[in-house]
């Protein structure tokens, strides 16, 4: 029989502040605590797996039906692109750059040289406060809405009738090749919108990653001829690099579909699936309610996909870094991540404790398939918790 290995982010998914948290001005973040409480909150499956049995995390089950660790990041940063490299095998020693107070002038001036329009904003802005403040003037000038955050992003959002999504693919294909060296920010972001003020975004985001800076575990499996399937933002964070499919996905729900339709699948390999809601829609907007019902969500998926697992299939769910709702900060947060591996050929209830980095689980998917690490990092797990 094929052997299967299903990784699961959900993005943001924090479970308590990071030894360096200060940092990054994150001191008391917990994504987990911030919504566990909630009355919206109610996830017996991720109970009965082991999440609250994580070091640190509190409540848990006498006897787990998966193995856990509490994970911390030992890349120097808390973005999407830098956890999931590190996820993947890659450690960061430097973070990416971000712009706190907007793009240097030289940087715009070479994008409006090159797309031929104006840009207007430059600045941090929550995206959907941007269109809200800018949306107008864009609509009325043409000029491109071009903004940051905490991240290491360059986004630019445009009306859809004023710039069709295709061409605003085009400009951030432009943004991405001026992007790099010391200016390589890790994602270009295509925000359109569309409808009449105050305007709301639309689905057809899309991000422009900055290629990996080495070999993953994606190009070393995909190199031993197994299948590396991308569920959601997987393609875009690692540019394509490493990845045999792509299958983009508009919302948690329709990444857990496609997560159910690659399951009742043949094939031989990772299928690697990342859960945007909770950080986009939910964490970024301080959205306790939210958050917690999307975990209701997330946990209801469960349900069918546990019971449906084929004898060598493998689940593993975690975090790429926190966005705890309850704080003032609207930004990513600094914080350890949750690890649960389960499946028939997995052990039940291994505390595995603290990892020092996410890279072990790269190393865990790498060796559960044969396939050697290379100059990947990290330290498979997979000893202590195969049967």
């Amino acid at each position: 029989m094929a052997k299967r290995f299903f990784l699961i982010v959900l993005d943001s998914y924090g479970i308590g502040e990071l030894p360096d948290a200060h940092l990054w001005h994150d001191e008391g973040s917990n994504t987990l605590g911030a919504i566990r409480s909630h009355p919206a909150f109610d996830c017996p499956n991720l109970k009965k797996l082991g999440l609250f049995n994580i070091d640190g995390v509190g409540g848990g089950v006498k006897a787990p039906l998966a193995s856990y660790a509490r994970m911390a990041e030992k890349s120097m940063g808390k973005d999407t692109t830098i956890g999931h490299w590190e996820i993947a095998g890659i450690i960061s020693p430097d973070p990416l750059p971000t712009y706190p107070n907007g793009f240097p002038d030289e940087v715009i001036k070479e994008f409006e040289a090159k797309t031929g329009r104006k840009v207007i904003c430059n600045k941090p802005y929550s995206g959907t406060e941007v269109i809200k403040d800018y949306g107008k003037e864009h609509v009325e000038t043409g000029a491109l809405i071009v903004y940051t955050s905490a991240d290491s992003v360059f986004q630019i959002a445009a009306h859809e009738d004023v710039v069709p999504v295709e061409e605003l693919y085009r400009y951030c294909e432009i943004a991405r090749a001026m992007l790099v060296g010391k200016h390589g920010v890790g994602r270009v972001i295509a925000r359109p919108f569309n409808g009449e003020y105050p305007f709301a975004r639309t689905s057809n985001r899309h991000d422009f990653s900055l290629l990996p800076p080495s070999d993953t575990m994606l190009n070393l499996l995909k190199e031993e001829g197994y299948e590396t399937i991308s569920v959601g933002k997987i393609y875009d964070i690692f540019a394509g690099s490493g990845l045999s499919e792509s299958n983009r996905t508009a919302s948690n729900a329709h990444g857990m579909q496609v997560a159910k339709e690659m399951q009742n699948r043949d094939f031989s390999g990772l299928c690697f699936i990342n859960l945007v809601d909770f950080d986009m829609k939910y964490g970024h907007r301080n959205d306790v309610k939210g958050y917690a019902a999307a975990s209701t969500e997330f946990d209801n998926f469960l349900t069918d996909f546990l019971k449906d697992m084929k004898r060598d299939d493998v689940l593993l769910i975690t975090a790429d870094h926190g966005c705890d709702p309850a704080t003032p900060s609207t930004d990513h947060s600094r914080e350890y991540t949750p690890m649960l591996i389960c499946g028939d050929a997995i052990k039940s209830g291994v505390n595995l404790g603290t990892r020092k980095t996410f890279a072990d689980i790269s190393a865990t998917v790498l060796e559960y398939f044969g396939v050697a690490q290379k100059d990947t990092k990290g330290e498979s797990f997979l000893g202590e918790v195969i049967k």
